[in-house]
């Protein structure tokens, strides 16, 4: 190992709500003579209120966390501390996720599932100016890209169908017409490619559009 390397370790921050994932994390990275772990965190908020002091080259973030999410986090991390790296640890396959991710400021894509096997180089990579994205989720946005996006509106409206609302409780809700929550519907059903309310729930939540 070039004692250049050993002198100046790859500094990782882990963000977790789950201590069993980071206390895996730490294991794998304890076994690298070019990385040391220098602060855990269990949400968001902790994560930016630790990282002045910690100082890392690379953060391990989860997407789903209480309070302060992973994109929140991400948005200030990236805003507050441009140089320092961002790799997304998550379970969530969906594009439109990875996408929210990724412009908040990630530099890498993750999948839990993965970590066995690809933790490390993944580090590494977003580490030394790269990304990291699983194929399987550049797939997911590349087939996705051309196609329209959801608004804001749109989102709110199938996460209230997600929710098990008629159009009349999501129209008297949102302050608008059963008709309006209707040609919602009709636009959504189209955007994703589906004839039906439980089809468009289960293909957004999917896609991490929405979240059951």
């Amino acid at each position: 190992m070039d004692d250049s390397v050993a002198a100046n370790p790859i500094r990782v921050m882990i963000v977790d709500d789950h201590p069993m994932l980071r206390d895996g994390v730490v294991g794998s990275i304890k076994r690298q003579p070019d990385m040391v772990v220098v602060a855990e965190a269990g949400d968001g908020a902790a994560a930016i209120a630790a990282i002045e002091t910690a100082n890392p080259d690379v953060v391990l973030m989860d997407l789903q966390m209480p309070g302060m999410d992973g994109v929140e986090a991400i948005q200030t991390i990236s805003r507050q501390h441009p140089q320092v790296r961002i790799l997304v640890l998550t379970t969530y396959v969906g594009d439109a996720k990875a996408l929210r991710a990724l412009k908040a400021g990630a530099n890498g894509y993750l999948l839990k599932s993965a970590m066995r096997t690809d933790l490390i180089d993944a580090i590494r990579a977003v580490h030394g100016g790269g990304r990291h994205i699983p194929p399987e989720v550049a797939t997911q946005i590349a087939v996705h890209a051309i196609g329209e996006a959801l608004t804001e509106r749109e989102i709110e409206i199938l996460s209230l169908v997600a929710a098990g609302n008629p159009n009349k409780q999501i129209a008297w809700r949102l302050g608008i017409s059963e008709d309006t929550v209707k040609a919602h519907l009709k636009r959504i059903f189209a955007k994703l490619g589906v004839s039906d309310r439980t089809h468009a729930v289960t293909v957004a939540a999917k896609r991490g559009i929405i979240e059951l």
